[in-house]
């Protein structure tokens, strides 16, 4: 995939996908450390055949270095400490205040970028940056509340964010040698082994959940991660990770639409603003990032 246009398309469908995520986890009954538990498991069953029927898959997972194997471990282990931090964060803040910290991920991604990849932005590109931002601050401004115990999840929602933009710099160091099936197949595995020892502590129960609840952790692997998440670590290869948590800036715009069209909720007009400034946000960024200033 070289093409700028493609990879540009496929990121943009992969972002949209990944809004589903707050869909289905709405309409699923199981703690969220269970939802995303099986999501990653079901991920990784639903791309074994793609390694069990291609000997290059199985070659370069039999061939995966010591090194390798401990940094496959690390981006796995962040991830669930991610999902942990962000899942933690809706206890104590509103769901609006924990998504707009969340997103604040391409700031760290462009400041690890900077120092361990040596990624450079023109100013246009960083402006085009803080607009995104803005736009998604705007979108859950109304619900933004910072006393008591919300500090407390703003700070867990904050923190979700830098863990998330380590776990995508690390995808882009460990892409660039293997293939996207068996680091993907054995990252959410080792994320979901994380997920599962975390939801045993918290005594959360493995079955018993309705049928709905299992057609939502089916969807949301499929759609959301299959789609969503399998296609950025395909996209970590040509694309830095500060490109694909700008990107995922437009999650937010994708979940309010979803949300309008499957769930019925109405929207806003301060949603409708702040999609159209991360989109205005976005598209600076994408059009400027590659001009010397």
């Amino acid at each position: 995939m070289k093409s700028k246009p493609m990879m540009y398309l496929t990121l943009f469908f992969g972002v949209f996908c990944l809004s589903s995520s707050a869909i289905f986890v709405k309409l699923s009954d199981a703690p969220s450390s269970i939802t995303a538990f099986y999501r990653l498991l079901f991920t990784a069953i639903m791309l074994l055949p793609a390694l069990i029927f291609s000997k290059d898959n199985r070659d370069a997972m039999k061939a995966i270095t010591r090194k390798q194997a401990v940094q496959i471990l690390a981006a796995g282990f962040l991830l669930a400490v991610h999902y942990v931090l962000w899942f933690e964060s809706l206890r104590f803040t509103s769901v609006a205040s924990s998504t707009v910290l969340v997103t604040l991920q391409p700031l760290f991604s462009i400041v690890w970028g900077y120092f361990f990849f040596g990624e450079r932005y023109s100013k246009t590109a960083l402006m085009g940056c803080a607009i995104a931002i803005g736009g998604a601050m705007v979108i859950g401004w109304g619900d933004f509340r910072v006393s008591g115990m919300a500090l407390l999840g703003d700070i867990l929602a904050f923190a979700a964010a830098g863990v998330i933009s380590g776990y995508f710099l690390i995808g882009q160091k460990v892409r660039s040698e293997l293939p996207v099936v068996p680091y993907s197949i054995a990252g959410f595995l080792s994320s979901a082994f994380f997920l599962a020892l975390y939801s045993a502590w918290s005594g959360y129960s493995f079955t018993g959940y309705s049928q709905n609840t299992w057609l939502a952790f089916l969807g949301i692997a499929f759609l959301a991660t299959i789609c969503g998440q399998f296609l950025f670590n395909v996209l970590l290869k040509w694309l830095p990770a500060t490109f694909i948590t700008m990107s995922i800036l437009g999650e937010s715009v994708g979940t309010c639409i979803l949300a309008w069209f499957i769930l019925h909720e109405v929207l806003s007009l301060r949603q409708l603003v702040g999609i159209v400034v991360i989109l205005g946000g976005l598209l600076i960024f994408f059009m400027n990032q590659n001009k010397k200033e």
